[in-house]
């Protein structure tokens, strides 16, 4: 890799001024490194790599060769630097899901919306600080259907002097949900986006890159095996990376206390039986059995999806095991015969609605002295974004496989997003808009309807790339209203660069008038990624105190790539500290 990788663009060539900033803005960062924390470096590679899965080896795009790829770990505090080289033909951006990139938008990394991809040959520096974060957040790939393979663990351990509002775990594991596809991912969205159908479904599903037994093929190492010690306190860090799937997870004869969701602590809840969205990050307490008898010293772990929409989904469990190691070792190398004789933890069903809202419902934030809450209680600009799929018509010439013979899509308030070829972040910050996007995305559904009853006969959404223009400090409450066109289900919607509030939630088409009585505004809980009930509706809060661009999406990769997705362009505030740094000089250019 040549100097040339790390040139500025030609968009940025010549803009002496930038130079000048960006020097002048990198010393509140080092100075930040030096007070609250270090800086800390990592490179990815991206590379292809032979990988075994189920009899079937693929090359594959990998981080540094690795599937899961690499651990993230660092403290709060921290400044976090990511040489990210691209070996590959395709092109790559990453997102570091759930870090809020205070006035950092330039490293959120999705692909068109804070940057252009970087190239075959190209390089890119991201560059954050993690302030007053820590947990379990993750990092993946944020172009077409990358993230696939290109996933891994972001773990922020609290300050030094800082301590768990939870007994001290005597190890802490992470456990990343994933997928295992036979056929190349970029090809299997390819087709399904030419054709207007949904696309093929995984072959299996992965705890930590294993399938486990239960799939056809699986060889004896293809499952996650976790030792553990009796009477000890285990801190399970759970992450879903799956592309397109809500997954319930269970131990056999063991119980999780939920202690943090997507980096945040929450009031602490038992329960043997847990929901995870794709994008969601569930931090759990596991306390082992005090004492080992002759049987059942081997747990069997289990996931599978919850699904309640209309098209094809991968209906299988991935297995992984839970193994005390006081087993003599004639035993402690399970066969997979063994295992099979071994109780499968009972799961819901896969469209088992109550459960996931009972479970849902006892999220509440810590909101003590230690770790208070500040929910806007005055809101400034209130939204209604209908959240669903839709319908494109089919070109002429060309026969399509989607809902009656049109093409399958998706949208918010029936704008379906448009990507659009260059980054909008650096089209706005150059004030060079036009033709890139428009700042006109509607605020409340423009033809409203009964959203959750029976659907109006024309499906065929809008097309474009608007996004919503907030002054900073704005108060915001967005209700997030889930339709029945083509289908109801629960929809993951991701925001970055905020955490927010979720003050709300109910079955049906959301209330103005009774339900925002009901709000929690005493200990909602915060998040980064809340799933839109499926028939129902959610409604959340944030203060839009983060100058940039910031997408909001779902986080089902097949809804995503049909357009459910748009974006916030918060303003600079008056101070330094309210204003988004310049661009770096590395920026990839489109």
């Amino acid at each position: 890799m040549g100097a040339s990788s790390l040139m500025p663009s030609p968009a940025l060539s010549g803009a002496s001024l930038f130079m000048i900033l960006c020097c002048i803005c990198s010393f509140p960062l080092l100075t930040m490194a030096k007070t609250a924390g270090i800086t800390r470096h990592f490179q990815f590679d991206i590379k292809l790599q032979n990988v075994t899965r189920l009899c079937s080896t693929k090359s594959m795009v990998t981080v540094n060769g690795k599937f899961p790829g690499p651990i993230i770990k660092v403290r709060e505090g921290d400044r976090v630097v990511v040489k990210v080289v691209n070996h590959v033909s395709n092109n790559v951006s990453f997102h570091w899901h759930g870090i809020r990139q205070l006035q950092t938008g330039w490293a959120d990394g999705p692909a068109y919306i804070t940057q252009c991809p970087i190239q075959t040959g190209q390089a890119y520096v991201y560059n954050f600080t993690i302030v007053g974060q820590r947990g379990t957040l993750w990092w993946h790939a944020h172009v077409s259907w990358m993230r696939a393979t290109l996933y891994g663990p972001l773990i922020i351990l609290p300050n030094h002097n800082a301590t768990y509002p939870f007994s001290k775990p005597y190890k802490q594991v992470p456990i990343i949900f994933g997928e295992w596809w036979k056929a190349n991912t970029e090809a299997v969205i390819k087709q399904a986006l030419q054709s207007g159908a949904g696309p093929n479904v995984s072959d299996a599903y992965t705890i930590n890159g294993f399938p486990g037994p239960f799939y056809n093929c699986s060889s004896k190492g293809e499952t996650f095996k976790l030792k553990v010690k009796p009477g000890k306190t285990y801190l399970l860090r759970l992450i879903n990376a799956a592309l397109n799937d809500d997954l319930f997870f269970s131990i056999a004869n063991h119980t999780f206390t939920i202690v943090e969701a997507d980096a945040l602590y929450i009031k602490p809840f038992e329960t043997d039986i847990l929901l995870i969205t794709p994008g969601q990050t569930t931090n759990v307490l596991l306390k082992t059995k005090p004492q080992i008898f002759a049987v059942a010293t081997t747990f069997l772990m289990a996931a599978r999806p919850y699904f309640t929409g209309q098209g094809t989904i991968d209906n299988s469990t991935v297995i992984g095991i839970l193994e005390y190691e006081t087993l003599s070792s004639s035993r402690s190398s399970s066969s997979n015969t063994s295992i099979k004789n071994l109780p499968i933890p009972t799961l819901p069903p896969i469209n088992g609605t109550s459960f996931v809202a009972n479970f849902t419902s006892k999220f509440r934030s810590l909101a003590n002295s230690q770790f208070p809450i500040n929910v806007p209680e005055k809101v400034d600009k209130h939204f209604l974004f209908t959240v669903g799929l839709g319908s494109n018509p089919c070109p002429k010439n060309q026969t399509c496989q989607g809902p009656n013979g049109t093409k399958f899509s998706a949208s918010m308030n029936n704008i379906s997003f448009t990507l659009p070829t260059t980054s909008i972040l650096q089209s706005y910050f150059l004030k060079k808009s036009d033709g890139i996007y428009t700042p006109d995305f509607p605020n409340f559904p423009t033809m409203p309807f009964n959203y959750t009853g029976n659907p109006p006969n024309n499906t065929n959404v809008s097309n474009g790339t608007k996004v919503v223009v907030l002054p900073f400090n704005t108060t915001v409450e967005v209700v997030l209203q889930g339709t029945s066109i083509l289908g109801a289900e629960s929809h993951p919607l991701h925001l970055h660069g905020y955490n927010f509030f979720v003050v709300g939630q109910g079955f049906g088409n959301f209330d103005p008038a009774k339900d925002p009585v009901n709000y929690n505004l005493v200990d909602p809980v915060e998040r980064n990624t809340v799933a839109v009930p499926s028939g129902g509706w959610v409604a959340i809060r944030f203060r839009a105190d983060n100058p940039g661009v910031w997408f909001m999406h779902c986080h089902f990769e097949v809804h995503l790539s049909w357009g459910l997705k748009m974006a916030w362009i918060v303003l600079d505030g008056e101070l330094p500290n309210q204003k988004l740094f310049p661009p770096p000089t590395d920026l990839p250019k489109c």
